[in-house]
């Protein structure tokens, strides 16, 4: 059965949005945590952001597929990871290292403690 038009736009939207968030948020989190830096992104901004993770880390951070799943793990090694990612330092990195340029220092924190805690 041939794909309608709506169908074929799919992978392009779904990537356009993966990449696009990260800016979107940056702007949505320096306005909502201007009054409190300390604090950090909400956990409503930290889900929005972990959503785009999905499409790569699957849905709640549980890849089914070749990429790392990232619900569950150590905290410190995530940070560090993705830490590594932005620095341009990890040597097996792929898009990552372009994505995580996207993120500040407090949202890259907010996703190593968002995805390091398991979820249902």
């Amino acid at each position: 059965m041939p794909l309608s038009p709506v169908s074929r736009l799919r992978p392009a939207l779904w990537l356009a949005a993966a990449l696009l968030a990260p800016t979107a948020m940056a702007q949505n989190t320096a306005a909502t945590t201007s009054t409190s830096a300390a604090a950090g992104p909400s956990v409503q901004d930290v889900s929005l952001i972990a959503g785009t993770c999905a499409n790569c880390h699957g849905p709640d951070g549980r890849s089914t597929g070749g990429i790392p799943s990232l619900r569950g793990v150590n905290e410190r090694h995530l940070l560090q990871r993705l830490q590594a990612f932005k620095a341009g330092t990890a040597t097996d990195a792929t898009v990552m290292t372009r994505l995580m340029k996207g993120y500040d220092d407090a949202q890259i924190q907010a996703l190593a403690q968002w995805f390091s805690k398991e979820a249902n």
